[in-house]
């Protein structure tokens, strides 16, 4: 099964099924000296985890983190560090039910990737979708963790949150706000009437799409024209994530009908007037805040009657059942800060090593 590596000098391979044994991340091409604890890959897996929050799946895994190998901790330092060697990190499985789905072995979800793997490979793990359950996030949210502190050294932060969930969308950007309410919503108001709406939802045996939005501080210089864009390898990177249907740059879709006046961002000797682009211009970031927006689809597990066929072609009608989101949001707000961090951190090493260490 290729596809399973992501970058080019921070590499980071993830493994591992929704209900195997274990998931787990690989990380080569990590400088050195990093600090690096387990607590520190925990903080961003708290936010990722199942059983949290009303509309996630009540399955209950501690997502507990181990860092097999790749870190050391010299007499009379604070902390372990990264020895640029590779980072293994382990998340053990705890509470897999995979009963819940044995009148599934035969059937293919609506919405699932059931049918075109069965395509690709002739054979697939029934059981919570194996590796195309989202569960193979948490991998992605641990690695994003160490890219977390790499870049934290370059003063380059990382931040998402939901401005739409169920059609309702946060007319207010307070990120102050965003850690006060279970949706990471910069609207308290909005917040309010989203759970309102994943409530009346849930009832109805249905699920919600939403939009998410990340902003990133990042230094000027970072891209790889012609084919490796900054924007590209972003997009490349959020479009990865299963619920992820569209990705936006600045101002995305809105600019096909913008005049040329208007979408320009003028510059000026203090800086840029409006950042239209979304801090990239020819693929190379220009110094701006990075704004991207993905389009995260419903849930595709819902508990109303659906039509599908089986293996053997023939026509039958389902109802899903097993522990499911209502939405995808919040949890994945902490995967699509942790593939940004991962682009991030790949393009800063390709940077330096063209322009020297020095280069921020």
């Amino acid at each position: 099964m290729a596809g399973n590596t992501f970058g080019t000098l921070f590499r980071v391979t993830t493994w591992g099924e929704s209900h195997g044994t274990a998931l787990g991340a690989v990380i080569d091409g990590c400088p050195p000296g990093i600090d690096l604890t387990p607590e520190v890959i925990q903080q961003e897996l708290e936010r990722r985890r199942p059983g949290k929050g009303g509309a996630t799946s009540p399955r209950q895994e501690p997502d507990k983190v181990e860092i097999m190998s790749g870190i050391f901790q010299p007499d009379g330092a604070a902390c372990p560090k990264t020895t640029g060697t590779p980072i293994s990190l382990v998340i053990f499985n705890k509470d897999a039910h995979s009963k819940s789905y044995s009148d599934l072995q035969e059937i293919f979800r609506p919405g699932h990737g059931d049918f075109s793997y069965q395509a690709k490979y002739g054979i697939r793990d029934h059981r919570g979708g194996g590796r195309a359950s989202a569960r193979e996030t948490a991998a992605r949210v641990a690695a994003g963790a160490v890219a977390k502190q790499l870049l934290n050294k370059y003063n380059i932060s990382v931040l998402a949150y939901t401005v739409a969930l169920g059609g309702i969308r946060a007319e207010e950007r307070d990120l102050a706000v965003i850690n006060e309410n279970s949706l990471f919503c910069p609207d308290s108001a909005a917040a309010v009437r989203m759970e309102e709406r994943i409530a009346e939802v849930r009832e109805q045996g249905d699920t919600l799409g939403g939009i998410v939005e990340i902003r990133a501080t990042c230094p000027a210089g970072l891209g790889e024209p012609v084919f490796d864009k900054l924007d590209g390898e972003l997009a490349r990177a959020l479009m990865s994530i299963g619920a992820v249907k569209g990705v936006e740059i600045g101002a995305g879709f809105r600019a096909a009908v913008m005049l040329g006046s208007e979408n320009n961002d003028p510059l000026t000797p203090d800086g840029f007037r409006s950042n239209n682009a979304g801090g990239i211009l020819a693929g190379v970031s220009s110094g701006q805040e990075l704004i991207m927006r993905v389009a995260v689809k419903p849930i595709p597990s819902i508990r109303k009657e659906q039509q599908t066929v089986n293996l053997r072609n023939e026509q039958v009608t389902i109802r899903v059942g097993g522990r499911h989101d209502i939405s995808a949001i919040p949890r994945i707000i902490p995967v699509c800060e942790a593939m940004v961090r991962l682009v991030l951190a790949d393009q800063l090493l390709r940077q330096q090593a063209m322009r020297g260490l020095q280069t921020f």
